[in-house]
């Protein structure tokens, strides 16, 4: 942070409140939007008459969207200063959720869930760090903590927002109805958000090459996952993997890489902490997608029904995360994380038991465990990772963990949609496939359970916290 900008908030103490509230808003907004769609699937596959492997790729859509540009889009903020990123990233995002009056096709709407992805990429890339810049480290926990609370209250809300909105408006409105909520996060980041570039400091040239790079190999690895056992998708992912180790070596001889890999590979608290963060988002993206399936189709709930069971995980995991937050300013991070990654596993252990004909009581015991887990995990991990950077790489650092998040998330909802063609193929889920589909469910929720206890050891052995 400069110094003008430190002088604006010692002279308005309370205007990092204002900077916090515009991030929340609109770290609010697009997990609203993201959980709010996995509601309306049903009724966008009638309405738009899409197959299940089409349905599936539209949460997978957004994410390829948000993983592309997250190491671009944090590089460039480090560069120019994080709030024009931000502010593009909320505009961007709500412009393309207003196309959705035009959509006409499930075609059209995967163009505008890419689109989505790409603009909160923007945003994701510098709100912790703006937060974790902005306040002291010994309130950066609290700020972390309410900034989680803020996506924890959006998969709270959207699940039943996006039910009921889906029932009495149309499924076209849970992406048009959110966008109110962007305007108040920008008017506030226009006058309070501060520009943090040093003017004294020149601009460093934006690496293409790794850019360009890391673009094709994401696709390469989504698509080539997505469409296996395929002779295509092999060779697609065999690319991407290759392309893999070309990026890093281009990074590692590059002036100005987007990562400093060596730098990674020396701090061990930040490199555990992505890998925690990788495994445990894996793990917990496929989740609403499957019971959404699961409590519609096997067995009959309504959409509206279905969010407000979904309701309970996301409420529990907002309580705790500024709980969470505030400890882990001062109790070792690494332990309240990894209990949380244990709680999380256990969650997942019980949903591997579920029968087509199972009491509800068996989901919401586990949606409990998983609300647990996750609330405990989430803001002290980000609070280690962000701690051990010095501030003039936050926005690298804060991009990082996006892009383990958003990677996590890709690699999980594309053994997912793997699982979707093998099992399901190219046909609408009607009752005689409902046994396929819970092969599906059950298979998803056993390989979370996994990844929740591989997150569990890198998040124990990061080592203790230097601040």
């Amino acid at each position: 942070m400069s110094s003008n900008e430190t002088l604006f908030y010692q002279a308005n103490p309370r205007a990092v409140w204002f900077v916090l509230a515009s991030i929340c808003l609109a770290m609010l907004l697009i997990p609203m939007t993201l959980s709010s769609v996995n509601m309306a699937l049903p009724s966008i596959a009638i309405d738009l008459q899409a197959d299940a492997v089409l349905v599936s790729w539209i949460p997978s859509a957004t994410l390829w969207g948000s993983i592309v540009l997250l190491l671009p889009a944090g590089r460039v903020a480090d560069m120019v200063g994080r709030k024009p990123i931000y502010l593009i990233g909320v505009v961007g995002y709500s412009l393309s959720s207003l196309m959705i009056f035009a959509v006409d096709s499930i075609e059209f709407l995967l163009l505008v869930r890419v689109l989505q992805g790409l603009f909160s990429s923007l945003v994701f890339a510098t709100a912790m760090a703006i937060i974790a810049a902005v306040f002291s480290d010994r309130s950066r926990g609290t700020a972390l903590g309410l900034g989680a609370t803020s996506v924890y209250l959006g998969l709270t809300c959207g699940p039943l927002i996006g039910g009921w909105l889906t029932e009495s408006l149309g499924w076209r409105s849970v992406f048009w109805a959110p966008v109110t909520l962007a305007l108040v996060a920008i008017v506030l980041a226009m006058i309070y958000v501060r520009n943090d570039r040093d003017k004294d400091k020149p601009i460093q040239p934006l690496d293409w090459q790794g850019s360009l790079l890391f673009v094709v190999l994401a696709t390469l690895l989504l698509f080539g996952l997505s469409g296996l056992p395929g002779l295509l998708n092999w060779l697609m992912l065999l690319a991407g993997i290759g392309l893999l180790f070309v990026f890093v070596w281009q990074q590692n001889r590059c002036e100005y890489p987007l990562v400093r890999f060596s730098l990674l590979a020396a701090n061990r608290v930040l490199n555990r902490s992505l890998l925690a963060s990788f495994f445990m988002y894996g793990a917990h993206f496929p989740v609403l997608f499957l019971l959404s399936l699961y409590l519609q189709y096997l067995q009959g709930l309504s959409p509206s029904e279905a969010g407000q069971l979904i309701l309970l995980q996301a409420l529990i995991m907002a309580i705790l995360a500024p709980i969470s937050g505030r400890l882990s300013d001062r109790i070792e991070p690494r332990l309240i994380a990894t209990l949380g990654c244990i709680f999380f596993g256990l969650g997942f252990a019980t949903l591997i038991f579920l029968q087509s004909d199972s009491a509800l009581n068996h989901v919401i015991v586990s949606l409990c465990l998983l609300g647990i887990g996750f609330g405990l995990f989430s803001t002290p991990n980000n609070n280690a990772a962000l701690g051990s950077v010095p501030k003039d790489r936050l926005s690298i650092a804060s991009a990082l963990l996006n892009l383990s998040r958003t990677s996590g998330n890709m690699f999980s909802m594309a053994i997912i949609m793997l699982l979707m063609s093998q099992w399901l193929g190219s046909e609408q889920i009607m009752p005689e496939r409902y046994p396929d589909l819970m092969i599906v469910v059950k298979l998803g929720f056993a390989i979370a359970c996994a990844y929740s206890f591989m997150a569990a050891w890198f998040s124990y052995s990061r080592g203790k916290v230097s601040r």
